[in-house]
């Protein structure tokens, strides 16, 4: 356990945190106008190894070279030139801070943090922080690495959970909830759509399947898994009779047969789950934990009455969650991020398909 104190004058910013892996949907931004809920759990923090924030520099700026050094292989808009190391907490666990009004940003419905910290120490006014909350950004409090410092607290910081352990108190991530939105007359409002986790998560999975493939045809399981990621394989893949076949693996499920395998990744350390004695042919492809447990072990409408008692078995006879009105479209955003950070986007026919990124968004797939 941590918390995190000012540099300036030591004073404790933060309550006592423990560290977990950094979201796939961190930097997510949904849609236009919509209420996304707190990113982090309370109590928990998260390290992101990048820089992130101002300021930016555009990619005609940067050489090709000084990229790659920092992973990135393909064109991006821009890299930030901003300290690495940023750590995303609940807003809930700040403590001692002070907003500062001057530094909105551009927001729209609050605060983006497009002007660096807008947040400073209570005790010596130090920026130490950007508070985010403006619509279509998950809400979140970024402590500004070289600002602040991380102190130990009193009792053994405890071991990662083992999988076994995952697995019995895991709880699957659902595809569909309801989204909020602003500016309706009768205040907020909502409607059911696929989830923005699931899209996320969706979109850093499919950079890692395209690059698995090699070129050539994938094929995923029917149902949901397929509804998630067959449309936009087919459509960004060579058609032929010799697909590859990528297949769910991980804790509680069959020894798998193929060499690419969805895989659940910790929630504590971000490590993909693999095989005993995997093999360096195999592609491991990470999903958020939630989000594999419900696609590995998908949850039925809940057998809990409204009121009263039913008899084991018998589910409830109301009707079950709504399901998004459009086709399922990862989020283009954590695909573009994660495709050009890996090697093999060097490839001319991954460089197409992010050139062609734009085009793929309007046809639905993105």
């Amino acid at each position: 356990m941590f918390v995190f104190v000012c540099k300036g004058c030591g004073a404790e910013l933060t309550t006592s945190l423990s560290q977990v892996a950094l979201p796939v949907h961190a930097h997510q931004k949904y849609g236009n106008g919509i209420q996304l809920p707190v990113l982090m759990e309370p109590g928990t923090f998260a390290v992101d190894p990048e820089p992130w924030g101002p300021p930016w520099r555009r990619w005609d700026e940067i050489h090709p070279d000084e990229a790659a050094a920092r992973g990135v292989y393909a064109p991006v808009y821009g890299l930030s030139d901003g300290a690495p190391g940023a750590i995303v907490i609940a807003p809930g666990d700040v403590r001692s801070t002070l907003l500062i009004p001057e530094k909105r940003g551009g927001a729209c419905c609050g605060l983006d943090g497009g002007d660096g910290p807008n947040m400073a120490c209570e005790a010596c006014g130090l920026p130490v922080a950007s508070r985010i909350d403006d619509c279509s950004l998950w809400q979140a409090v970024w402590l500004a690495p070289d600002a602040v410092r991380r102190v130990p607290v009193s009792g053994a910081e405890s071991a990662p959970r083992s999988w076994p352990e995952l697995m019995a108190d895991g709880k699957g991530a659902p595809p569909f909830e309801p989204i909020a939105t602003w500016g309706s007359r009768l205040g907020s409002n909502y409607f059911w759509s696929w989830s923005p986790q699931w899209e996320a998560a969706a979109g850093r999975a499919l950079a890692h399947l395209l690059v698995a493939s090699e070129g050539q045809p994938v094929t995923v399981p029917d149902g949901l898994i397929g509804e998630v990621f067959q449309r936009a394989l087919d459509a960004l893949l060579p058609a032929g009779p010799l697909a590859r076949h990528a297949v769910l693996a991980g804790p509680g499920l069959p020894a798998p047969d193929t060499d690419i395998l969805l895989v659940p990744t910790h929630p504590q350390t971000g490590e993909a789950w693999a095989p005993t004695g995997t093999a360096a042919s195999v592609h491991l492809v990470p999903l958020p934990l939630g989000v594999w447990l419900w696609l590995a072990f998908p949850e039925p409408h809940l057998p809990v009455p409204a009121s009263g008692g039913m008899p084991d078995g018998v589910l409830r006879d109301d009707p079950p969650a709504p399901r998004a009105h459009h086709l399922f479209r990862a989020d283009s955003g954590a695909f573009q991020h994660t495709l050009v950070r890996l090697p093999a986007v060097r490839s001319r026919w991954l460089r197409e398909i992010l050139e062609n990124l734009t085009q793929h968004m309007r046809a639905g797939l993105f």
